[in-house]
């Protein structure tokens, strides 16, 4: 009977186990270089107010999603409009959760300002830099590297982004993604039954003007 059991709960406990991550395009990820685009250039200042940087993380029972601010950055676009450089910062303190409410919502924005996720009283900002920009598939994308700060480990990351306008003027930008979060020491497993993914989401829309 004690075989039998085991047997049965073999199944139930592989599936708790088991969780995929984010839909989204996997960021190429290596090691931090140094910034070698060109600064000359327009610079444009983001718009705070306009842009937005969401997250997206799942877990085997479901999943959270929700948006963290951006507090400063730019953009270098050419006279012949091309993005040349740029960067901007985010402040971890504003993380919130959009899909709870009340104590759940108070409690997992709680859980991903600590030590376990983002550490956020010793690590309150994350930054992004880019280091090269490169044409895409169409006129109007691109595949963008850059150093992405998190927790004071900086990584290098490549992926698509769209640029529906830019100019000497305005610039706008999108880009989702997925980065292996274990790489910036973001490595909380979640609960035995209910593992997180590895990779988190990111979803970003940048808005830049003169």
């Amino acid at each position: 009977m004690r075989k039998i059991l085991i047997l049965l709960s073999a199944p139930a406990i592989f599936l708790a186990s088991c969780v995929s991550n984010p839909d989204g395009q996997k960021a190429e990820t290596s090691d931090a270089v140094e910034t070698t685009v060109t600064t000359d250039g327009n610079s444009l200042s983001v718009d705070t107010s306009a842009s937005t940087v969401k997250w997206l993380g799942q877990k085997v029972t479901g999943k959270h999603h929700g948006e963290v601010d951006i507090t400063s950055g730019s953009l270098i676009v050419s006279e012949d409009g091309h993005l040349t450089g740029g960067n901007f910062e985010i402040d971890l303190n504003t993380i919130d959760v959009q899909d709870l409410e009340g104590e759940m919502r108070d409690k997992l924005m709680g859980h991903l300002r600590s030590e376990d996720f983002f550490h956020v009283e010793n690590h309150p900002t994350a930054t992004f830099e880019i280091t090269e920009v490169t044409e895409g598939a169409t006129a109007n994308e691109l595949v963008v590297a850059g150093n992405l700060t998190i927790r004071g480990v900086s990584k290098n990351i490549k992926f698509d982004a769209t640029a529906s306008e830019l100019s000497a003027e305005s610039a706008v930008l999108d880009a989702n993604f997925n980065i292996a979060r274990e790489d910036w020491g973001v490595s909380y497993q979640g609960k035995a039954d209910d593992l997180i993914s590895k990779e988190i989401n990111f979803d970003v829309h940048l808005v830049a003007k003169k």
